[in-house]
Formats: structure tokens, C-alpha cells, sequence
């Protein structure tokens, strides 16, 4: 399908915003960082989240195919992990831990989605994208920003010149808030399952999801959140701006793609049923805790 004039100019809008976000956070996050010959080991993180959906992107549109569309982002998040940690001049046993803790994460989240798309075919989010090649290129591009947002302050704290020193209080307590938050998301995300094999046609109050409308996000939310609390021990000047992370997270969960879109779709499907209304109004939105009567 050819590209209006219209259309191609905000696809290109998009890739140039997408393009200048994540050169900026990589340059500020880049002080008193590692290098690889003139280039900063950030920069280099930057240029390849961006680097590998373009990519990835040329077959995709020349087949108009969504199908390694989820399962690139997570390779690339694996890539970056592995290139900030292996050249790093010194990484240190904080380096590890938190890349790990993301390889987890993204090996898990990969594995998720790429199930999904080989059970379904399709994504229908794609359909009128994936047969305009720029608009296409601007999802890919979207796709290679939220992959750096999500991750620079892991990958900050991996391209620091100065590992740190060695754990602190601090550290654990950032270590140990990425683990509730990913068994949070891991336990949502099982009980969800296993209540959508039911095929009740109704909406999930069972497990997490009697506290919170949303277990898994608040578990996404608090996982990044705990990284953070990580880089905190040890960011200097423009390295703070890593903690954009989870805030980037969040603001996408909450206001953007994630608890909007689903809400719309429940009251869609269910909105006119008063037991869901009362759902919708008795149990957290986002931080489980006890119904309110």
C-alpha cells in the first residue's frame, strides 16, 4: 500500500523523536561511562537497540510480518545486556546480579509472547501498519526506544568506568524488591492462564487479581523499580537520568498501552454487568490490597 504524504510524515516525526530520545538519555547517561574506541558503551547500547529493529524490520516489511516483531525486543534486550556486561572494563558482582535478573526477565517475557504469536497467527495491532512500510519502520523504532528506556538504568550501571565497590544495604534492598515484583508477575501472569483455560467469559477476581485489577503490572512496575533503587547507590551526575526507567515503565503501563487499553476492553465487554462494576470500584487499580466494602 503506498504511503500518503500525511502518513509518511508523521511516521517520520515518529522516528525522529524515537531517534533524539534515546541519543540524549545515552549521552547524559554516558558521563564517567566506559568506551569502545571514540564511542561510549552506551552510545554503542543505543545505537544497537535501534540498529537491530531496522534490522529486523526490512524482511518484515517485505513480508508484511508481524511475527518476529515481540520476539526481536526481547533478543535485543538480551544483546544489550550481554554487550554492556562483556565490555565493561571491570563488572563487578552488582553488574551480574542485575543482568541477570534482566536476562531472566526477558528470556521469560520472549518466551511468552513468541508462544502467543505462533498460537494466534496474527496480531491484529499490526494490521494496517505492517502493509506501510514507514509507519511500519516507526512501530520498529518505537519498539527499539522502549527497549533502551526500559533498560538504561541496568545498562548505566553496567557501562559505569567504576563498578561501584562492593554491595551494599542498598543493593539488597533493590535485589530483593525486583524479586517480589517478578514472582508478583510471574504468579498474575500463571493464575491468569489457568483461568482463561476455564472459559468463563467473565473477568479474573481469583489469587493476585482479588487484591488488584492489574497484579502484573504493579509487579513490572516494582521489578524496574528495584533496579533502580540499585543505580541509586551508585549513579553520579548525568547517570541519574537512568531513573527514568521505571518511571518510563509506569507511565506506559498506567496511562499509555497497558491498564487504558484493558480497561476499555473490559467495560466493553462487561461494563453493563453491575458485579463488574462493582469489581471495577472495590478492588485496587494497581497496588493490591484488601477490597474496599
Amino acid at each position: 500500500m503506498p504511503t500518503s504524504p500525511a502518513s509518511a510524515l508523521r511516521a517520520l516525526a515518529v522516528t525522529t523523536v524515537c531517534l533524539g530520545l534515546t541519543g540524549g538519555v545515552a549521552v547524559l547517561g554516558a558521563a564517567g561511562g566506559s568506551m569502545v574506541g571514540p564511542v561510549s558503551l552506551l552510545g554503542l547500547c543505543a545505537g544497537l537497540s535501534m540498529g537491530i529493529q531496522w534490522l529486523v524490520w526490512l524482511p518484515s516489511a517485505v513480508y508484511q510480518s508481524e511475527r518476529l516483531f515481540d520476539l526481536t525486543g526481547s533478543l535485543t534486550y538480551l544483546t544489550l545486556i550481554a554487550v554492556s556486561l562483556v565490555l565493561s572494563p571491570d563488572p563487578g558482582a552488582r553488574q551480574v546480579v542485575v543482568s541477570g535478573m534482566v536476562c531472566l526477565w526477558a528470556v521469560r517475557l520472549g518466551s511468552f509472547l513468541f508462544a502467543r504469536i505462533r498460537r494466534d497467527g496474527t496480531d491484529g495491532r499490526f494490521d494496517h501498519l505492517k502493509t506501510d512500510p514507514l509507519r511500519f519502520l516507526s512501530v520498529w523504532t518505537l519498539q527499539g526506544l522502549w527497549v533502551f528506556f526500559t533498560a538504561a538504568c541496568v545498562l548505566i550501571i553496567n557501562t559505569r568506568a567504576d563498578p561501584g565497590g562492593p554491595l551494599s544495604v542498598i543493593d539488597l534492598i533493590g535485589f530483593a524488591m525486583w524479586g517480589l515484583g517478578f514472582g508478583i508477575e510471574v504468579v498474575s501472569d500463571w493464575q491468569k492462564r489457568v483461568f482463561a483455560a476455564r472459559r468463563t467469559g467473565r473477568w479474573i477476581d481469583e489469587g493476585l487479581w482479588r487484591y488488584s485489577q492489574h497484579p502484573n503490572y504493579f509487579g513490572e512496575i516494582l521489578l524496574w523499580t528495584g533496579i533502580a533503587v540499585v543505580g541509586a547507590g551508585v549513579f553520579t551526575g548525568g547517570q541519574w537520568v537512568g531513573l527514568l526507567s521505571p518511571v518510563f515503565v509506569a507511565v506506559l503501563l498506567t496511562m499509555v498501552s497497558g491498564i487504558p487499553l484493558l480497561e476499555k476492553r473490559g467495560d466493553h465487554k462487561w461494563g453493563d454487568d453491575p458485579a463488574y462494576r462493582a469489581y471495577r470500584s472495590q478492588v485496587s487499580r494497581l497496588i493490591p490490597m484488601p477490597r474496599v466494602s
